[in-house]
């Protein structure tokens, strides 16, 4: 660990433990993680870890939680323990005090081929939009987001029915490899930083972004083709999760959040939206080009479940 330049590690979810755990299965010197502070949750209130700083605790390893990215305490802290390079795997954007700060740089990896789907949401937008690819990427960082030079790329398929939640793992595993690999180019001096700008030269497409989802932006609209509302569905499935409104044969509307669908193409004259359901062996609703069959869906205030054990527990009657 010796030879080993010195690390300082930000990330808070569970996509950044692989990447921080093949650090230190590698023997790299980690100086401190830093994490976000403890929240409360549960009905409980009881106070609740990152996943990163779990991991942390449970190999010792120094765990720094400023509130404040901008506290010149922190900036202190980092200063005296002299890190010679910083890796960011889902973190918050840093200020220049801080990613300035070692002299082998700071990088960042980051969930998309980029300069593709710059953004909160990489994984999201990517199966939304349809594609049939995306990867992950290292680069350094800079004044702005996402927008550093590229150190390297990987590209990783995305299977036809494959949703965010299976994406997510996949993009977690191999992330955690190119940031190994990463560390290693940078520690050794042979990196080749290309510029985000001659990459976009080199794509004739337009650049696609990934915004951070709002709560609003989960909910599904039927006014599209059936293949983009199961693009939609699996691309929100398990996190945030789509949603729907669907009204009762009394008009009460019943919120409905929905994980797993099946297209079926078909030509109809229905509204878009409107329910077709006998009330037992199917529940599917009608899109521009025929119909989106709902499979496994969440009552509000209940668990996930089948469609038909759905219509089976609250024997729903719609218009």
């Amino acid at each position: 660990m010796k030879n080993h330049p010195r690390i300082v590690f930000y990330g808070t979810p569970a996509i950044a433990v692989a990447s921080l755990q093949s650090l230190v299965h590698a023997g790299y010197n980690i100086s401190a993680v830093v994490t976000a502070p403890d929240r409360m949750a549960g009905r409980g209130l009881k106070v609740q870890f990152s996943p990163v700083k779990e991991f942390a605790l449970r190999n010792d390893l120094p765990i720094l939680q400023p509130a404040n990215l901008k506290d010149p305490d922190f900036h202190e802290q980092l200063r005296e323990m002299d890190p010679e390079i910083q890796v960011v795997v889902a973190f918050r954007m840093l200020p220049k005090e801080v990613w300035s700060l070692p002299r082998l740089g700071t990088f960042n990896l980051h969930a998309s081929l980029l300069p593709q789907y710059r953004g909160a949401a990489p994984i999201n937008w990517a199966i939304i939009n349809g594609e049939k690819e995306t990867g992950v990427t290292t680069f350094f960082i800079d004044e702005k987001i996402d927008t550093g030079s590229i150190i390297f790329r990987e590209t990783l398929s995305i299977g036809p029915e494959e949703t965010a939640g299976e994406l997510h793992d996949k993009i977690m595993t191999a992330g955690a490899i190119l940031v190994l690999k990463t560390v290693k180019a940078v520690e050794s001096g042979t990196v080749s930083p290309v510029a985000q700008d001659e990459v976009a030269d080199s794509d004739p497409g337009a650049l696609k972004r990934a915004p951070k989802i709002q709560k609003e932006d989960c909910r599904i609209r039927w006014d599209q083709e059936a293949v983009a509302v199961y693009n939609f569905v699996r691309g929100m499935n398990p996190h945030p999760g789509a949603f729907s409104e669907l009204t009762k044969s009394d008009g009460s509307a019943l919120y409905l959040k929905v994980f797993r669908v099946q297209p079926e193409l078909s030509s109809h004259s229905l509204h878009p939206g409107t329910v077709v359901c006998d009330g037992k062996t199917y529940i599917k609703i009608a899109v521009l080009n025929g119909f989106i069959h709902l499979c496994d869906v969440q009552p509000a205030g209940r668990k996930a479940m089948h469609s038909l054990d759905f219509l089976k527990g609250y024997g729903m009657h719609f218009v």
